[in-house]
């Protein structure tokens, strides 16, 4: 029986997956986790580990993103990160960036608390990829069309550190995260309607309701639906956003099963991308600090607008107790509309810091501006058969897959001028002339992939090994200038792993993994005398460490080291129109992670890291780079007495400082900051049996409104701007669920 069906089995009969080790023990045939169900009897705790999975919700401790397989984290030889939705909700969390706050090497919030519109942050010093159901987001190639997901119809986030090529192709060298949507699970009828009200006027309605459509479950359904808004931090800017999710199931209960997802998302404002100069904001300037609700845009120039729509499948059958196929895909349709005035980042005036001026005299900034009409259509697919077999003593679990990517992007758009503004003195209706067309963009892109994967088990020991050839196609033409580049790059990359499962639950593993990531660019070899497309990077990782499992309880220890080298990176030929491919980027790291999912009431989540992030091109880390993070998040909720099913916890982040680039007075640092917050929550029927089903959560976040500073960019002497961190906020919410 696989994970799949396991899910469907009901609540009184739960599903039951047992470790490799211990199952090898127990049968003498193969047995991965990740692809073997016993009958629903639990084994004697000595000889067995047991994971149980009621309804369609996996433990905190299993993960898929690193095998494409249902794995216990503690025989997965890399390292892994989960949130399920139990975390999320006690942390009130509103976005991906939040979800990710509380995770080791991650540096959070990369444009603050203005340009939310889109989830930026880095993990190991590099930019990576989302995904969603198993299926890449993928991004506008040369604008703004970029989904967002709103995270309340999540299940789960998981967060795969290092290369992961070998099973997804193009990607990061810092790992990717992966999303899980809410799907439909097990009960006749079930469902949730929470209201939540907050700080800057925030209102959300989020409902939630799924069951049989037929009386056996052959057919289920699920509907999330959610609006909400608020202000931004940015004084006179708003963010709307309305979302349906509907999706059914087919052949519940049986070996061949059948979900169709819908998604429409609409965000009608999205408040502003705004910026604010690195002097008066890092650095203290003759006038003093920039409020931190300073807004340089134009409210008669100011749009995001967004549309988004998809269609997922997910398609699945067992052909018994050993063989699978598993095959699904998405189409989004993404439709952004971008207006926007923005500063430069550089004052008009910085000679007169020094002069004994009036203030009215200082803080003038240039400010530019944009349009952009963008569409995308893009399609993804990824089908996989899976097996289990024996060669003698060797357990094998076998996976041979295949996976297709593509993409139609248009954009076109224009940069223009704006008036000047003054930061104590604003004018947000300003006339000027709006910018025309200057560009117009055509992107198609390809990708296709077949991977292999077996994961060989012999006693305890676990050895895996991945290998995956892509073939990756782009053409991009720029209509106006009649000009046009293209790329056709293939690469072949692989992983190897081994871990060892010790009884007492102690795993010590080693892994090496590799990516690759196409480029946009011109580069020469010879000195200009030739040009050619730029190939891709080259990511490669070795990383080692230990996971350490309380038999039967959800108590996970993970700690690991690493070394990541990309290679092939871009380096500009100073008054040429080339580059060359003799950058490398090295990062090296440790990082430490603890988690407790709900054991007698109690959810901990902590971690630290640390992390060198450099470029040898430069001699410098990479802009955003940052030095690590140490984080702790606690709730506990009362077991018994008066007080039963209330719920208190709080957490405190603490991230270190990173690289900001070079400003006109030199390289520029972010300082490190710490922020807390805080959660409650109240089981409302434990007041009356009239109010089973009621709860109150309440969440507040930079708890002592801490003035923070969580990225600049400075490429002097053009741009120089920073980001304010989120100031405090608070919400609470009510819901009721049946």
């Amino acid at each position: 029986m696989s994970t799949a069906q396991a899910a469907e089995k009901s609540s009184a009969d739960p599903a039951t997956i047992q470790t490799n080790a211990s199952k090898t023990q127990k049968s003498g045939k193969t047995s991965p986790a990740n692809k073997t169900a016993a009958t629903g009897k639990s084994a004697p705790a000595a000889q067995s580990e047991v994971i149980r999975i009621h309804g369609n919700r996996k433990p905190s401790t299993v993960a898929s993103s690193a095998t494409k397989s249902d794995t216990p984290l503690v025989e997965t030889a890399q390292s892994v990160t989960v949130i399920d939705r139990h975390e999320l909700d006690i942390r009130g969390v509103l976005s991906l960036n939040q979800a990710l706050r509380y995770t080791a090497g991650i540096e959070p919030d990369l444009r603050g608390s203005t340009a939310t519109r889109y989830d930026q942050f880095s993990l190991r010093g590099f930019t990576v990829p989302i995904f969603l159901d198993g299926l890449k987001q993928q991004d506008s190639p040369s604008g703004y069309a970029t989904a967002q997901v709103d995270t309340s119809r999540l299940e789960r986030i998981e967060v795969l550190k290092g290369p992961a090529s070998a099973l997804y192709g193009q990607s990061s060298p810092g790992g990717l995260v992966a999303m899980s949507s809410k799907l439909p699970g097990e009960g006749e009828a079930y469902g949730s309607v929470t209201a939540t009200g907050g700080s800057y006027d925030l209102y959300r309605v989020d409902g939630d309701t799924g069951g049989y459509v037929t009386k056996d479950g052959f057919v289920r359904y699920r509907l999330y639906g959610t609006a909400n808004g608020s202000h931004s931090q940015l004084t006179r800017t708003d963010s709307k956003r309305f979302g349906i999710s509907p999706s059914l199931l087919f052949g519940g209960g049986t070996n061949t099963t059948l979900t169709v997802l819908g998604n429409y998302q609409y965000d009608p404002e999205n408040a502003s991308y705004g910026s604010v100069p690195l002097e008066g904001s890092l650095r203290r300037a003759t006038f003093g600090r920039i409020p931190r609700d300073y807004y340089d845009g134009d409210l008669g120039y100011e749009k995001f607008n967004r549309k988004h729509g998809a269609v997922t499948y997910i398609f699945s059958h067992q052909f018994n107790n050993d063989w699978s196929f598993t095959s699904r895909g998405r189409y989004d349709n993404i439709r952004t509309k971008y207006e926007s005035v923005y500063t430069d980042g550089v004052y008009l005036d910085p000679a007169t810091y020094e002069r004994d001026m009036s203030q009215e005299a200082l803080g003038n900034f240039s400010r530019g501006s944009i349009f952009a009409n963008e569409v995308m259509h893009n399609l993804a697919f990824d089908s996989q058969f899976k097996g289990r077999f024996n060669t003698s003593i060797l357990h094998h679990s076998f996976m041979a897959g295949f996976d297709y990517q593509q993409s139609h992007a248009t954009e076109l758009g224009g940069y223009g001028t704006a008036p000047a503004a003054n930061i104590f003195a604003p004018n947000y209706h300003e006339q000027f002339a709006r910018p025309t067309a200057g560009f117009n963009y055509i992107t198609q892109q390809q990708q296709f992939g077949v991977y292999g994967q077996d994961e060989i088990t012999v006693d305890r020991l676990i050895l895996t090994g991945s290998l995956r050839n892509d073939w990756y196609h782009s053409t991009q033409r720029e209509t106006f200038a009649g000009s046009e580049s293209k790329e056709n790059p293939s690469q072949i990359t692989w992983r190897a792993s081994g871990l060892y499962h010790f009884k007492f639950g102690l795993a010590p593993y080693i892994s090496y993994s590799t990516s690759f990531q196409p480029q946009a660019g011109v580069v020469s070899n010879n000195g200009g005398a030739s040009t050619r497309q730029a190939d891709p990077t080259i990511g490669k990782q070795l990383e080692g460490g230990f996971k350490y499992q309380i038999p039967n309880l959800p108590v996970l220890l993970s700690a690991d080291g690493f070394h990541i080298e990309q290679t092939n990176v871009l380096v500009s030929v100073p008054n040429t129109n080339y580059s060359t491919e003799s950058g490398k980027v090295h990062s090296d790291g440790f990082e430490f992670e603890a988690h407790v999912n709900v054991y007698k009431g109690l959810t901990v989540a902590a971690s630290v890291s640390t992390q060198k992030i450099r470029d040898t091109s430069t001699g410098k880390p990479l802009i955003g780079g940052g030095k690590g993070n140490a984080t702790l998040f606690a709730f506990y909720t009362l077991q018994s007495g008066p007080m039963k099913g209330f719920g208190i916890g709080g957490g405190v982040r603490h991230v270190a400082g990173s690289y900001g680039g070079t400003a006109s007075y030199g390289d520029v640092h972010v300082p490190a900051y710490t922020l807390f917050d805080a959660s409650m929550s109240y089981d409302l029927a434990n007041l009356s049996r009239s109010l089973i089903g009621w709860k109150l959560n309440a969440s507040a976040r930079n708890l002592f409104d801490t003035r923070h500073i969580t990225s600049c960019y400075g490429y002097a002497p053009y741009d120089e701007w920073c980001w304010y961190g989120e100031r405090r906020t608070a919400q609470a919410s009510l819901g009721f669920s049946w």
